[in-house]
């Protein structure tokens, strides 16, 4: 008997080749899309109708506006600087989609991420994608040991440059589409401005301070900041100057110079360890805390209440509370957290 699968199909050129690759691979597969924001989904229809697989819409606003948004936007209005892509991936794909593909009886969720899953010894490992410019791993560390046995990412072996050359050879419409460099609900990459769309509220102005607390400027409110910042700080200064912290309860921006940006520890909160398991002891590996950073040498331990410290080997810049520390041994992921603080 044929296994079912619920692909996970966005009118992308990635998920589109993933449906077309399992489809030759004898899986029986449907389409499905989640209606999020009011983003659309006739280009995904298109393509499901296209190979003659069945194709559903399920409407998740309310649970994407309370999991992704609104966690979104709380977490910058509390200084802190979210990944709402983690969350999606979380709460929507590996969450409610999982709940609607056994609703249908299919066997398996598949999407077009870039990354790959192994089954070792009785347990699945997470991947890096054999394409690193295109790895996805850092944003799938929240999976959990039954959503792996349970997920298919069919490109995860390949370059993107073949998919788009499988996309073609089948006459898709999307082949070439660009791929999309936008968190969804803020498609013009103006964050400040979504967040007070989506509250109605105006970010407060406050001061822009040094580490001792001596006024150096005005800022035009806090969501506007992240760590690491120096671009648009408006204060005209020869003297580079960069956001070191943001701190909601005085309304301040605190401005420093590029060495006060690093940081040998953080504590990490949320951790999701990939086995189910948190070790023992601590553990030597490498570690991301940003999606675009190389991952770098560190010392891990676990710590009660489903905490870790991460001890890097050399200072890092920019450790950012609210981004995600991702634990890697080689090209396995061995989970992840939420970075609370750096030291």
């Amino acid at each position: 008997m044929k296994k079912k699968v619920l692909i996970a199909m966005s009118g992308g050129v990635d998920s589109s080749a993933a449906a077309l690759l399992l489809q030759k691979q004898g899986y029986e597969c449907a389409g499905a899309a989640l209606s999020l924001c009011g983003n659309e989904t006739d280009g995904a229809k298109r393509i499901a109708d296209g190979l003659g697989m069945p194709f559903y819409i399920f409407d998740e606003h309310e649970l994407f506006a309370r999991e992704v948004m609104d966690h979104f936007v709380s977490e910058y209005r509390a200084g802190r600087t979210p990944n709402p892509c983690i969350d999606c991936n979380r709460f929507m794909k590996f969450d409610k989609l999982f709940e609607r593909a056994r609703l249908l009886g299919c066997d398996h969720v598949a999407t077009g991420h870039y990354a790959r899953i192994e089954e070792q010894n009785g347990k699945f490992i997470l991947k890096k994608a054999l394409d690193a410019s295109k790895d996805q791993s850092y944003v799938l560390y929240t999976m959990t040991q039954e959503q792996l046995a349970h997920t298919l990412f069919p490109l995860g072996a390949l370059p993107k440059t073949q998919t788009r050359a499988i996309a073609e050879e089948a006459g898709f419409w999307n082949a070439h589409k660009p791929d999309s460099q936008d968190i969804c609900f803020v498609p013009d990459g103006d964050y400040a401005a979504a967040i007070e769309r989506l509250t109605g509220e105006k970010s407060e102005p406050g001061d822009f301070v040094d580490r001792q607390g001596h006024v150096l400027g005005r800022h035009g409110g806090i969501i506007r900041y992240t760590v690491g910042q120096h671009r648009g700080l408006g204060l005209g200064q020869s003297e580079k100057r960069y956001v070191c912290a943001l701190c909601p309860e005085e309304n301040t921006v605190v401005l420093g110079g590029a060495d006060e940006l690093f940081s040998r520890t953080a504590l990490v909160s949320v951790m999701n360890w990939i086995s189910g398991e948190a070790p023992q002891t601590p553990i030597r590996c490498r570690v991301k805390t940003r999606y675009r950073q190389t991952e770098q040498p560190a010392v891990v331990t676990a710590l009660p209440d489903g905490w870790a410290r991460v001890d890097f080997d050399e200072p890092q810049r920019a450790v950012t509370p609210g981004q995600a520390a991702v634990l890697y041994d080689g090209d396995v992921v061995l989970g992840g957290g939420t970075i609370e603080r750096a030291e």
